[in-house]
């Protein structure tokens, strides 16, 4: 039995040898009555403590959860839990700090700080156990930032024994003790190209039967089960989970912080419900990871977040994520970016067509300018960017493209040829070339960017020659990885890595660019590919140490690669690739669930051919996130103008609230094809700020009742600010909210805010506070 210290340990349980250990937000439970210690239950302030029945988990769920080639997995249970080597990893000590300061526990492998915000102090433990048969020695690391209910875990793995290991699964968080999967529901988020987090739940017991347990000896081997594959992490589901209590509502939600594979599940452990969360597995990505004496690994980040319901466990999870992001001025500034490729230029790029709408996009008030896919191609036509239709198999928004598309269905000839990422002479020619273009951005007052696919090399590119065959990712019989015409770099690889470092270092330090939309657009699952992923993001982080003032945006067609790991680093986060507009609102709603909503990337699209109506409902869907502003502007009439700039006032209005806003949903998490969606956007603090509210109607009734989250009895004072003009109504009754949408499809952002009721005053009744649209000024 280990031996304690009094100072760290006590006996809030009579029944076992326990450590408490945490602060005022979060407390860990850890049994140590064993050779083996367990996590016992992770719990809030308030949470029901647990009583002996609770504490009677399933001692094969160790802190650890671990299987090598040869050893197996346990007794009769393809799982990864109850392993085989997970019991014999006896506790050797361990030591607990508190601090703002980072050390060598917490870094992780992007080569920044995991402890990001300097202001935050964190709790950090660490558990050393070691197994004597194999020599292996597992330090598990959980940290825990200062009053907010998240942790976050890792295990890291060092073999002192005297013969190489292989290691087929190492989890990084496994919590036995919770509720019975009788009182729990599920929760996953499907998350396909263009139809970005799509979250639906389940009764737990739908995945985990009742088998009757008492009655074969043993728990079932049924779980709920999730993984990720490859280099597009979040392509088929979100690398997250949550689980909600049906009857007092708590809530414990999670992400596996991983840029590649990842596996979660839930399952039943003495008649308790027990969380896994890990990175790749043999069994289910064929990876493997050779330790040869005195080597190591490291397994990827878990967090997990607690709350009131799904809703309040995100509230933490976000709070989270901003503390262990890299600090940098565009989540303070959240300026508006106008990127020409969606539904505009569409990878045609060119000088001609580029200044006007520069002046454009400076008229309405953009304050970025990223030129997007094509500006190093020489060939003829434009190119469809991301996922299918990148590769020229599939039409786009079932056809609804909107008047303003140009590009070709056809793929040009640079998707093989790409990897220098020079600027095509033809597109943009003269004495000046591509600076003509990146001079006008910075003479009409915005940053200049630039649309980059880094890690991919085309076969046909001179590169693929060049380089040296380590610097590609390859498979274990050495041959390239090769997708649609394109090599993939391992950035493990000096030369690769080198490569890159010119290329950034030529566009932002010699051409003046601020702003790098670094796209992905093929996947494979090699598995040497976790570790690609990982040199991946330190080579972000180093690029971003040489060129702070940098703004980076991570995109995978959109959002295939929209993972805890890389919101870590990067500062935008692409959301989705849809071109329908009518399609946009289920996953502009359900972003923040995966990116806090000042890295959330929105499309908005306004095109020359499209009613006021339209205009104002594609810019709606971007006002509580982060403006991606599109559409031919330089064809549009002072009055659409006007439309557009009046939007983006109203959002540069608000932004300064959107950077610490928590997001709820007043009808819901919206399903894909609801009549009516809610996304508001409230303070951390109840009353310390107003509400937003953005309501989209598709269809159906054309009048809700709800009442958001930060709102409760009492007078509201209740404001429509975008549109300007509209037939919209909003009125606070005392306890709910009455909206009125005439028209369908249409959209309202409304600001609600606490008010002192006058005397004989009971409602606050909010219309548009403009004139109407016939006065507005007439185009030309």
């Amino acid at each position: 039995m280990p031996q304690h210290d009094s100072h760290q340990w006590t006996d809030s349980f009579p029944w076992s040898l326990s450590y408490r250990w945490g602060h005022s937000a979060l407390t860990a439970d850890f049994d140590l009555s064993a050779d083996t210690p367990r996590l016992l239950g992770v719990r809030r302030p308030g949470d029901p403590e647990p009583g002996p029945e609770e504490t009677k988990t399933d001692p094969s769920l160790p802190l650890v959860d671990l299987v090598l080639l040869g050893q197996g997995t346990g007794w009769s249970r393809p799982r990864f839990t109850g392993t085989a080597i997970g019991a014999r990893l006896k506790y050797r000590a361990h030591h607990s700090t508190c601090g703002t300061t980072p050390d060598n526990t917490t870094a992780d492998t992007t080569g920044s700080s995991a402890d990001s915000d300097d202001h935050v102090r964190w709790h950090r433990l660490t558990f050393e156990l070691h197994d004597p048969a194999t020599g292996l020695t597992a330090f598990v690391e959980y940290a825990s930032p200062d009053g907010i209910a998240a942790l976050r875990s890792r295990v890291r793995l060092r073999n002192d024994g005297s013969e190489s290991v292989t290691v087929r699964s190492l989890g990084s968080l496994l919590l036995g003790g919770l509720p019975s999967p009788d009182d729990l529901s599920v929760f996953r988020a499907r998350n396909d190209w263009l139809a970005e987090c799509r979250w639906y739940t389940e009764p737990l017991r739908d995945s985990v039967p009742d088998v009757n347990p008492e009655a074969h000896g043993g728990t079932g081997h049924a779980a709920a089960r999730l993984a990720g594959r490859g280099s597009w992490p979040t392509d088929g589901h979100l690398a997250m989970g949550a689980l909600q209590h049906r009857r007092d509502d708590r809530g414990w939600l999670w992400q596996i912080e991983s840029a590649s594979s990842w596996v979660w599940e839930a399952g039943e452990s003495a008649g308790r419900t027990y969380l896994a969360l890990g990175g790749p597995t043999h069994d289910e990505h064929q990876w493997r990871q050779v330790l040869p004496p005195g080597a190591e690994f490291t397994t990827e980040w878990a967090a997990l977040a607690l709350g009131d319901r799904f809703e309040g466990a995100l509230a933490a999870l976000t709070a989270y994520r901003r503390v262990v992001r890299r600090p940098h001025p565009d989540h303070i500034r959240l300026p508006v970016i106008f990127n020409d490729y969606m539904n505009t230029l569409m990878g045609d790029p060119t000088t001609e067509k580029l200044l006007p709408l520069i002046d454009a996009a400076a008229e309405v008030g953009a304050e970025y300018f990223c030129v997007d896919a094509g500006w190093y191609d020489d060939g003829e036509g434009g190119e469809r960017e991301g996922g299918e239709e990148a590769r020229g198999e599939g039409g786009g928004g079932e056809g609804e493209r909107g008047d303003g598309w140009e590009g070709g269905d056809s793929p040009g000839g640079w998707w093989d040829s790409v990897g220098a990422w020079l600027p095509s002479v033809r597109r943009f020619p003269g004495d000046g070339g591509i600076r003509v273009v990146l001079d006008r951005i910075r003479e009409r007052g915005m940053v200049p960017g630039l649309w980059l696919e880094p890690e991919v090399v085309g076969v046909r590119s001179p590169l693929a020659a060049e380089l040296p065959v380590e610097a590609f990712l390859r498979h274990e019989d050495g041959t390239r990885v090769t997708e649609q015409g394109r090599h993939q770099l391992d950035l493990t690889h000096p030369a690769a890595r080198a490569h890159l470092d010119g290329t950034v270092d030529r566009l932002v330090g010699e051409w003046g660019v601020g702003y790098l939309k670094l796209d992905y657009n093929i996947t494979t699952s090699a598995p040497a590919h976790l570790a690609h992923s990982r040199a991946w993001l330190s080579w972000l982080s180093s690029t971003l140490d040489r060129h702070p003032g940098l703004v980076i945006e991570n995109c995978a067609s959109g959002g295939m690669r929209m993972d805890g790991a890389s919101l870590a680093v990067a500062q935008l986060q692409s959301t989705s690739d849809q071109q329908d507009p009518l399609r946009c609102p289920p996953i502009a709603a359900s972003a923040p669930t995966a990116v806090p909503p000042e890295q959330g990337a929105v499309w908005a699209y306004p095109q020359p051919s499209c009613t006021d109506e339209e205009i104002a409902f594609t810019l709606g869907s971007a006002l509580l996130g982060r403006v991606h502003l599109s559409g031919h502007l330089n064809r549009m009439t002072q009055r659409q103008l006007t439309l557009v700039r009046d939007a983006l006032d109203t959002y540069k209005s608000i932004r300064g609230d959107l950077r610490t806003a928590l997001p709820c949903w007043p009808l819901g998490l919206p399903g894909w094809s609801d009549d009516w969606i809610a996304l508001g956007l409230r303070q951390p603090v109840a009353g310390a700020g107003p509400v937003y509210v953005t309501v989209w109607r598709r269809g159906g009734d054309a009048e809700r009742s709800f009442t958001p989250t930060g709102c409760g009895p009492g007078d509201v004072r209740v404001e429509v600010l975008h549109p300007r003009a509209t037939a919209a109504a909003a009125r606070w009754d005392g306890s709910q909210l009455r909206v009125s949408l005439p028209d369908a499809p249409s959209v309202v952002l409304l600001r609600l805010t606490p008010a002192r009721p006058s005397p004989g005053h009971r409602h606050s009744t909010a219309q548009s506070p403009v004139p109407a649209l016939d006065q507005l000024p007439p185009g030309p």
